[in-house]
């Protein structure tokens, strides 16, 4: 009788340490929906400038700081014409303001007179926007015997942004197949039994901005300097752009 009960509990303790050590049941997944954020990138070499170019006069003759400003302008226009004639040139941001005085303390119980203006600061910016780039620094010395230079933005032209675009949707698609691939391997599912339900390339929220670009804040300082002198070339380096794109696709497995 011993013997039996021995036999019995070690049946009971074999059975108890099988049921412990087999693996759980994996959960159903049929009619499953999984949402899948998918990340795409390409990059380029930037191959468009936007360069901005201004110049400012003060006078205490308003006339006469304005009419240097409209002469140096037409000489900057010309130079700029001439050594890159592909260029698009665009003039904007003509501004005029009083330059007052600076402010003292007045004695106790007096009143402040109103204030007059000493002098007048009138300028204008002018936007360069080329493709050769080889060129850039030889333009832009040449045009700074006349103007100064602002800022410089550099950028992919609108066809080269297209071309980007298609190859950037490429990328993020295959993304969202490799995800999906990796997603049905990890759930002990076929590819083939997923269904694409929704690809949503807004989705993530990064949606594309165009940002108005406000004109140059007046400069506050102007280097003098002779129509005629020569300005050594400037080094510029163009650099790369890099555009992404996020996507979220929706998977059924049936």
């Amino acid at each position: 009788m011993t013997v039996m009960k021995n036999i019995a509990a070690a049946a009971a303790v074999s059975f108890a340490l099988a049921a412990h050590a087999a693996p759980a049941d994996s959960l159903p997944t049929t009619g499953t929906l999984v949402v899948v954020p998918a990340f795409g990138e390409v990059k380029h070499a930037n191959d468009q400038v936007i360069a901005t170019l201004a110049i400012e006069e003060q006078d205490k003759d308003k006339a006469a700081a304005a009419s240097r400003v409209n002469q140096k302008m037409k000489q900057g226009l010309d130079i700029v014409k001439a050594a890159d004639p592909q260029a698009k040139l665009k003039t904007q941001g003509y501004y005029t303001y009083p330059v007052y005085p600076e402010d003292r303390p007045l004695p106790n119980g007096q009143m402040p007179k109103q204030r007059v203006p000493t002098a007048w600061r009138v300028g204008q910016y002018l936007e360069v926007t080329t493709t050769n780039l080889d060129k850039l620094p030889k333009t832009v010395a040449a045009a700074q015997k006349v103007l100064t230079l602002n800022g410089l933005q550099f950028g992919l032209t609108p066809e080269t942004t297209k071309k980007l675009d298609d190859e950037r949707i490429a990328a993020t698609y295959k993304n969202l197949n490799e995800r999906i691939n990796s997603i049905a391997n990890a759930m002990g599912r076929k590819v083939g039994d997923a269904v694409l339900d929704t690809v949503d390339f807004e989705g993530s929220g990064n949606y594309a901005q165009e940002r108005a670009q406000a004109a140059p804040a007046p400069m506050m300082m102007r280097a003098k300097m002779a129509d005629s002198a020569e300005v050594a070339e400037p080094s510029f380096e163009p650099g790369e752009t890099t555009l992404q794109m996020q996507l979220v696709g929706k998977v059924r497995f049936k």
